[in-house]
């Protein structure tokens, strides 16, 4: 029972260090299995699928739309990832597709605005937002991101081999 003027609070009393340090390697190893059982299957079912024409086909099917962000269509893949599931699964869905550094730059700025679509969506949804709504803008800002760093992109390699055209730099 609770005396008058005190709290539960301090009542409540804090676990030692070595408790802590078990409470937080077992949260860790938990959460880093989950990480694996997604991961793991998609980074092979990506390279798999890298050996056989099923990826390059439906590559060409998302070529138009991810060439306008400069990435290759098969990226269209680790998107739908990021979108529905996670980050981690998009990264396991990058690293098999051998992107240039830009490229996975700009998966990971376009991503990191719009990941976990579904979910964050319900989420903002029991809050009262309009989920849809949040979710679209979360769309729209990651594709103006991706434009905007497509065009700086393309601005500093203008830039840079004009400045390898000049004389004694090249």
């Amino acid at each position: 029972m609770i005396e008058p003027g005190t709290s539960a609070a301090a009542e409540e009393s804090i676990p030692d260090i070595p408790t802590r340090i078990r409470t937080g390697l077992s949260a860790g190893f938990a959460t880093s299995l989950k990480i694996i059982k997604v991961s793991i299957p998609l980074y092979v079912a990506v390279t798999l699928l890298k050996g056989t024409p099923v990826l390059d086909l439906l590559g060409n099917v998302f070529a138009p739309v991810m060439g306008i962000f400069g990435l290759p269509g098969e990226a269209a893949f680790a998107f739908v990832a990021a979108f529905l599931l996670n980050l981690y699964a998009a990264i396991a869905v990058i690293v098999p597709l051998h992107l240039t550094p830009f490229q996975v730059t700009q998966c990971g700025l376009m991503m990191g605005v719009a990941h976990n679509l579904v979910v964050e969506g319900g989420v903002l949804s029991t809050t009262g937002a309009r989920g849809g709504v949040l979710t679209l803008c979360r769309l729209v800002v990651a594709c103006a991101a991706g434009l905007l760093l497509r065009g700086l992109w393309s601005l500093w390699e203008t830039a840079a081999s004009w400045a390898m055209a000049l004389p004694g730099l090249s």
